[in-house]
C-alpha cells in the first residue's frame, strides 16, 4: 500500500512495511503498529532545485529512523542524507528521488537523479568553504557507499549499520 503526501516541492510515498504479523497502520512512518518489521522504506520526490527539500528529507529520515540504531547512527544518517540530497539538487538540473530502506541491521539511502555524469569525491581545498567536502564525508561515515547507473541518471548510495557509532 502506498501513501503520497505532498509538501513544499517535493512529494513523500512512504511503504508499509513487510511485517511478520498484522496490526494498523502508523501514520508517522508507514509501518504497522503492533508487529515486528522487516524493514520500512521512505521515498520522496524532490523537485529540481529545491534546497527546502533538504531539511525535508532530513525530518522524514529522523522519524522513519526513530526506533532504528541509537542516536549517533541517526545523526550520521541524516549528515550523509543531506550531503547526497544537497549534491543531487545543486549539481543536476532535474529533479532527484531519495529512497530510505531500513532493516533490523541495516539502514540504505539512495538518492537517484537523472544526469549521467558520476560524482568524484575530492579533497577539499582550504580556501573553498564548505564545497566538495560532502562525498568525503560519506566515504569516512558511511559502512559501504557507491554510485551506480540507470537507463537514465544514476543512483549515489550508502549504508550504515544499526550498532552505534
Amino acid at each position: 500500500m502506498k501513501r503520497q503526501a505532498r509538501g513544499s516541492g517535493s512529494t513523500a510515498i512512504a511503504d508499509t512495511p513487510t511485517a511478520t504479523r498484522t496490526g494498523q497502520e502508523d501514520e508517522g512512518t508507514g509501518g504497522t503498529e503492533g508487529t515486528e518489521h522487516r524493514h520500512h522504506r521512505l521515498r520522496r520526490r524532490l523537485g529540481r532545485a529545491d534546497l527546502r527539500a533538504v531539511p525535508e528529507a532530513r525530518r522524514a529520515l529522523r522519524e522513519l529512523l526513530r526506533p532504528w540504531g541509537g542516536p549517533e547512527q541517526s545523526a550520521i544518517a541524516e549528515l550523509l542524507t543531506s550531503e547526497l540530497v544537497t549534491n543531487a539538487l545543486v549539481h543536476t538540473d532535474d529533479d532527484a528521488v531519495l529512497t530510505a530502506t531500513v532493516a533490523p541491521d541495516r539502514l540504505r539511502v539512495e538518492v537517484r537523479d537523472f544526469v549521467a555524469r558520476r560524482p568524484c569525491p575530492r579533497v577539499p581545498v582550504a580556501d573553498d568553504g564548505t564545497n566538495g567536502r560532502g562525498l568525503m564525508l560519506v566515504q569516512s561515515l558511511a559502512d559501504a557507499w557507491g554510485v551506480h547507473a540507470h537507463g537514465v541518471g544514476k543512483a549515489v548510495w550508502f549504508e550504515l549499520g544499526a550498532q552505534a557509532a
